[in-house]
């Protein structure tokens, strides 16, 4: 038997004993080790930037618990480069890694290569597929694309922008401009459009007004929360009083921004920043959260490696979305939205999910 496992039992039957002596102590239900190890590296950020990468860290955490397998991790770099990425994969292989998840499309490259040389081992890719050098789409059996269609979440959110805004006007800027961030600024985007029709308004999305979205606002990385301060300055000296930022702790910027403008929000991204500790000097200016519901499909994920049904290649790829529960906006919280928007939020999703309402992404032309 493993060693570890031989060691996780005997700690387990110490703990038990030394509950027994404690009449007044709870029970709590304990999970059974197994001889299975989950892995995840992680993008630039590392597990506690209050957004992304810690999101998808509380799937593998929650397997941890749940399941009973043991896991390992490796942080990458704020200025992590390939050489990084595929370090930390080729570590993980090495710690003996039955799955390894890899947190971002920046690392894609780093995954395929490390799945053609090790097909015994399984991957997934958060936010990415694979492709050859050439830019050709690729499937791997043993690598499963974990992606999200995060712009049917944020059509929500810019429809709730658009009908809380006082002023006529809201932004949204990325940290780097990369399809898996610009589908959060185009769906926001189209959410305000649709509201404008609607409701025969005009209020103006600052920070994506270019046709092309390769000229949308950006800060040029994922970690100067500073730069996202700024930034958001300028938008609020613009006329806007909502602001969606696409960035990872670059985010924390625009939120500490709220802070000196009365009046002024921040809708947050990846999970819902109202019960996240890092968010919470500001919490009371959060609109909403476009969420990314990446914990539950890392989980399952892990589950399915477990019981032998992991199923990898693009026909198996997962897609987050609406219908499935993959993305989501956030509960109200302290922000009072305007009087029957929330109906009307309710009404838009269920026409998004019967597709009568069509939200375009990279997933839906």
């Amino acid at each position: 038997m493993n060693k570890n496992i031989l060691k996780g039992l005997a700690l387990a039957s110490v703990a038990a004993l030394t509950l027994a002596g404690c009449a007044s102590a709870p029970s709590t239900p304990t999970v059974t080790p197994v001889d299975y190890k989950a892995c995840m590296v992680s993008d630039q950020g590392g597990f506690k930037d209050a957004s992304f990468n810690e999101e998808a860290y509380n799937g593998l955490k929650e397997a941890e618990a749940t399941l009973g397998v043991q896991i390992a991790s490796v942080e990458s770099p704020e200025t992590a480069t390939q050489t990084d990425y595929v370090s930390g994969v080729d570590s993980m292989i090495n710690e003996g890694c039955n799955i390894i998840i890899n947190v971002g499309f920046a690392l894609a490259a780093a995954t395929r290569d490390a799945a053609k040389a090790h097909t015994d081992v399984n991957f997934a890719l958060i936010d990415s597929g694979l492709s050859n050098d050439d830019f050709s789409p690729l499937s791997l059996d043993n690598v499963k694309p974990l992606q999200y269609d995060t712009a049917e979440a944020a059509f929500l959110a810019g429809y709730l922008a658009a009908a809380t805004t006082k002023t006529g006007k809201v932004a949204t800027y990325g940290g780097m401009l990369f399809p898996s961030v610009t589908i959060f600024m185009d769906g926001f985007k189209q959410g305000v459009d649709y509201y404008n029709k609607a409701k025969g308004k005009s209020v103006k999305v600052l920070g994506a007004e270019n046709k092309d979205s390769s000229k949308w606002s950006a800060t040029g990385d994922f970690s100067d929360v500073a730069k996202g301060k700024t930034l958001t300055e300028q938008f609020f000296a613009q006329g806007a009083d909502i602001v969606l930022p696409v960035a990872g702790p670059v985010g924390k910027g625009s939120g500490q921004a709220t802070l000196d403008h009365k009046g002024t929000y921040v809708i947050g991204v990846d999970s819902d920043w109202y019960g996240i500790s890092a968010h919470a000097e500001y919490k009371a200016n959060i609109l909403t959260s476009v969420e990314k519901k990446m914990a539950k499909a890392v989980l399952e994920t892990i589950k399915s490696g477990l019981d032998k049904t992991f199923a990898g290649g693009d026909a198996n790829q997962y897609v987050g979305n609406l219908a499935n529960g993959g993305v989501q906006i956030s509960a109200q919280h302290d922000v009072a939205y305007p009087a029957g928007v929330q109906a009307e939020l309710d009404d838009l999703q269920k026409k998004i999910i019967d597709g009568s309402l069509v939200v375009t992404s990279i997933y839906k032309k």
